[in-house]
């Protein structure tokens, strides 16, 4: 079963320096207030009571937890150690950055039960990391994440394609150059500008140009498909939605939506129906059959992708579930016409 995971966030903790793309009291809505074993244990505890059985994990985001005063690593982790005893906590994962991690640091957070280690890498291109004020090197990003497969740990990394000096051929050498790091899971989040912040200021003096909306979907959409064809699964694609995000005033300018992944999932979809129905006769009818968990993808939101299909002259006269399809394929059918393609191809 899937874990149900515990957030804490400690923005902005342990952070050595502040990259000109982050606010985190805007990003997480919290101020990264350590918080005490009391409100860790109850947090746990009502997550536990609405978990329906699934095994419970605690998550701390937002800040460089290996970067925090040890004893204050110790605190939160050891606040963990009854309810990892007591098997209420499966697990825990921290985020931290490429330059605070060592071998023995790792084996201690092993030792207190964390498992999964998540690296803000970003970028590996030298340029952008500077020019975004990240205070690290793309060979300091290797050795991290080296050491964290070293040491046993799940090795997950967040990229952030349109960074300052980024392009989209940059952003997928970083995402090929990560892949060869074998991490577990990647997370991926197209640079937005956040109010108070060095982006910010770019952005007005006409020096940063954030990724459009659609561009960003389409690089996202390479960058998944390059993902996915690795065998590495990609958790999330944009920043999840909160309601400090959606105060007006937040997000100044970029690729911001509430729904960023399904637009993404669903520009791949359209390419590949569109690449399935080439050479039909304009108007036919055509049934679209794919996973149970596809259907709203295929259709796009709002049903952007059957409007965008009927343009092109393909009439979609049905989607239909079927459960023999993998999440990566889909089938057409129109009249004696039967096509089938993968969405990683």
């Amino acid at each position: 079963m899937r874990p149900i995971t515990v957030p804490f966030f400690i923005s902005h903790q342990g952070c050595p320096n502040q990259c000109v793309f982050c606010n985190q009291v805007r990003i997480a809505g919290t101020g990264g207030e350590f918080p005490d074993g009391d409100a860790i244990r109850a947090k746990v505890s009502a997550y536990r009571g609405t978990s329906g059985g699934n095994p419970v994990e605690v998550a701390f985001f937002g800040g460089s937890f290996t970067a925090i005063p040890f004893d204050y690593q110790e605190r939160l982790l050891g606040a963990l150690h009854p309810l990892r005893e007591r098997g209420e906590v499966s697990g825990i994962r921290i985020s931290t950055r490429p330059d605070a991690i060592d071998g023995e640091h790792l084996a201690w957070l092993r030792g207190m039960g964390v498992a999964t280690v998540e690296i803000g890498i970003q970028s590996m291109d030298e340029s952008v990391l500077e020019r975004s004020g990240r205070g690290h090197t793309a060979a300091q990003v290797v050795t991290a994440c080296r050491l964290v497969k070293k040491a046993g740990m799940v090795l997950g990394a967040q990229l952030m394609p349109g960074l300052p000096g980024d392009t989209p051929a940059l952003s997928m050498t970083s995402l090929h150059e990560v892949l060869a790091l074998n991490p577990d899971f990647l997370r991926i989040y197209p640079t937005l500008v956040i109010a108070e912040t060095r982006l910010a200021e770019l952005y007005r003096a006409g020096e940063y140009v954030p990724l459009s909306l659609a561009g960003a979907v389409t690089l996202c959409k390479m960058l998944l498909r390059a993902a996915l064809a690795a065998e590495v699964p990609v958790i999330r694609i944009g920043l999840q939605p909160t309601a400090e995000l959606d105060c007006e005033g937040s997000v100044l300018a970029g690729p911001y939506h509430p729904a960023f992944r399904q637009l993404v999932e669903g520009e791949l979809c359209l390419d590949l129906c569109r690449k399935l129905t080439t050479g039909l006769p304009r108007g036919m009818g055509v049934t679209v059959f794919c996973a149970p968990a596809r259907v709203s993808d295929v259709a796009g939101q709002r049903r952007y992708n059957l409007e965008a299909l009927r343009r092109d002259g393909v009439h979609v006269t049905s989607i239909i579930a079927d459960p023999d399809l993998s999440h990566h394929d889909l089938r057409v059918e129109a009249g004696s016409v039967s096509r089938r393609g993968n969405l990683l191809v």
